[in-house]
């Protein structure tokens, strides 16, 4: 992130085997906005609502062969109009920047609420024009996908009762969720995932980003109750073997 007497660009990007057009780029967008905020963020006549509120309004899209580009022209979130949000297939990447935007909140503020969202935001969204073909190596079994994670929720349930706190309930919540999160953001691999020789890789092969392990963790009960990998749905992540 640059900041400069207010204005900031940001530059998002992610792995893409092949080209992706211009207006399949316009279209995916708006599209994918609703579905990465479970249908809290709308969009209607190229602007983004929460609700009633006006979050961010865009000007008309001007799309070429690989780039679609759109000028920010207001909102609740921007100061003042000006800036622009480019997303581009170039270079076996695609590349989203945010330029020249000038936010509401001051620097710090939106450091630590707006900046992180947009990260998030704005790889998922990145992830799932890339799809997940081709995969990113070799799906890791279901069978030994469970067996990781009994490794782990072992190996976290002794922690908490290492820390003799009561009550161990909310200590295990609490070591299990920054043990997954600190595993999955900094080397795809809990412990459990070392002995069964599997990793969590995001769908380009990259290593997830925080804000995909967080999205990653909070899917998990869904993905217990259906039995099925949503989480990873969700957060744009896959295990693989190796």
């Amino acid at each position: 992130m640059q900041w400069v007497d207010g204005h900031v660009s940001v530059v998002d990007s992610v792995a893409m085997p092949g080209s992706v057009p211009g207006r399949v780029l316009r279209d995916t967008f708006f599209a994918n906005i609703p579905v990465l905020t479970f249908g809290l963020v709308q969009v209607r006549d190229g602007s983004l609502y929460l609700g009633p509120v006006q979050l961010l309004r865009f000007g008309r899209a001007r799309v070429t062969r690989n780039q679609v580009e759109w000028p920010v022209e207001g909102g609740f979130f921007a100061r003042e109009p000006g800036g622009r949000l480019r997303i581009e297939s170039t270079g076996g990447r695609l590349v989203s920047s945010l330029e020249d935007y000038r936010p509401l909140l001051p620097r710090a503020l939106y450091f630590v609420t707006q900046l992180p969202v947009h990260h998030v935001a704005t790889r998922l969204h990145l992830l799932r024009v890339r799809g997940r073909e081709p995969a990113a190596g070799i799906p890791a079994t279901s069978s030994d996908r469970r067996r990781a994670a009994l490794v782990d929720a072992a190996f976290c349930l002794g922690l908490a009762r290492v820390s003799g706190r009561r009550p161990r309930m909310r200590v295990f919540l609490a070591v299990a969720a920054g043990y997954h999160i600190a595993c999955w953001s900094l080397t795809g691999r809990t412990l459990g995932g070392l002995v069964m020789r599997q990793r969590v890789v995001a769908v380009d092969g990259s290593k997830p980003s925080v804000g995909q392990a967080v999205i990653r963790l909070l899917g998990l009960p869904i993905a217990w109750l259906r039995n099925r990998p949503d989480h990873d749905e969700m957060a744009g992540t896959e295990v693989i073997a190796g």
